[in-house]
């Protein structure tokens, strides 16, 4: 495994962070702690969750993902060994029946001491803001578009009070966001430069892969000059870049066959380009999994790829991925690809 450091800080993670999501929906309580066995056993230390998990999120299943990690920690005694990021929900239709209340300082309160009790620890040593209270372009929008209707009121200073009285007090270590945009981010970093007191944002998490590379477009050098680091989510675009669903094949099994509303990267114009990564790929005696996930790893501004996985075969070769280097063939074809198709699927 390779190892890096979540910036501003000295909490080294494994360069592959171990996703969530499915945990008490696609994937058992015994499957998932069978995950975290063997991506410990192969040198992961940095698991990525949040309330809203598992995904679709659905009152049944509300934080489970949460418990199923919680019962792991207290059966094996090892939450020092681990780094572990959360989130709270934002203001959406599919959050509803959480809170509506946003990001006011009873609802990070809320969020943070049911996580807590979950989790069956004491402490988050990464909690982030799952997406904007704005109306903004995030979860496959690809422009903004001003909505009259939002009545937002810039609170990030008073989120980011809360969020330090947290720290002060132990329950949470450090802050991130996720699905932000440029201005987004630079906001909450301009708060914590006009007030010391306040903690600085050390990662965005935000989708990154080959069909969807919008992070290049402004935020890159904002995670490079800020140090901010991108923790990049969807990797394999939904399990597209796997090439499963060449030629028309549907797993019934599979994320888009059981939520056809998780279409984001299944269009026309993404399966052209996953055809061509496909066959590139292939021409290098590579799979598409392994150069779409190795193609992510290497990027300057990542500071952990997540991934998941539902199956312990698709675990291990996604792990396997830290292991593979791309030729400068490869990555020149990568290019060449991407100039043709260029981000198909925000």
């Amino acid at each position: 495994m390779i190892y890096t450091t979540l910036p501003h800080t000295d909490i080294e993670v494994s360069k592959i962070c171990l996703g969530t999501m499915t945990w008490g929906n696609q994937n058992t309580e015994e499957e998932g702690h069978g995950q975290m066995d063997y991506a410990v056993d192969e040198g992961i230390n940095f698991f990525d969750t949040a309330e809203l998990y598992p995904i679709p999120a659905h009152p049944d299943r509300y934080a489970d993902t949460e418990r199923i990690i919680g019962s792991w920690f207290q059966k094996n005694r090892n939450r020092d060994k681990i780094v572990l990021a959360s989130k709270i929900a934002g203001k959406a239709e599919m959050s509803k029946f959480i809170r509506t209340t946003g990001f006011t300082p009873e609802s990070i309160r809320d969020a943070v001491e049911g996580s807590l009790e979950r989790l069956q620890t004491d402490y988050i040593d990464l909690y982030q803001l799952h997406w904007p209270e704005r109306s903004t372009n995030y979860f496959g929008k690809r422009g903004y578009e001003y909505d009259v209707s939002d009545h937002w009121k810039d609170n990030i200073h008073e989120v980011l009070q809360t969020l330090r009285d947290l720290i002060r007090e132990g329950k949470i270590r450090h802050v991130g966001i996720s699905n932000e945009t440029p201005w987004g981010t630079m906001r909450f970093l301009m708060e914590s430069k006009v007030h010391a007191s306040l903690p600085r944002t050390i990662t965005i998490q935000n989708p990154y892969n080959l069909l969807n590379r919008l992070f290049e477009i402004g935020l890159s050098e904002i995670a490079i000059r800020e140090k901010v680091g991108l923790l990049a989510y969807s990797p394999l675009g939904f399990g597209t870049l796997t090439g499963k669903y060449l030629g028309g094949m549907r797993p019934a099994t599979s994320r888009v066959v059981l939520f056809p509303q998780y279409s984001r990267y299944s269009g026309e114009t993404a399966s052209k380009a996953i055809d061509k990564y496909h066959k590139l790929a292939k021409a290098h005696g590579l799979s598409t999994t392994q150069m779409a996930l190795a193609f992510v790893n290497t990027r300057p501004f990542v500071t952990s790829t997540i991934i998941g996985a539902t199956s312990m075969e698709q675990l291990k070769q996604n792990i396997g991925s830290i292991d593979i280097t791309l030729s400068d063939e490869v990555l020149k074809g990568i290019e060449e690809i991407h100039d043709a198709i260029p981000n198909p699927a925000p």
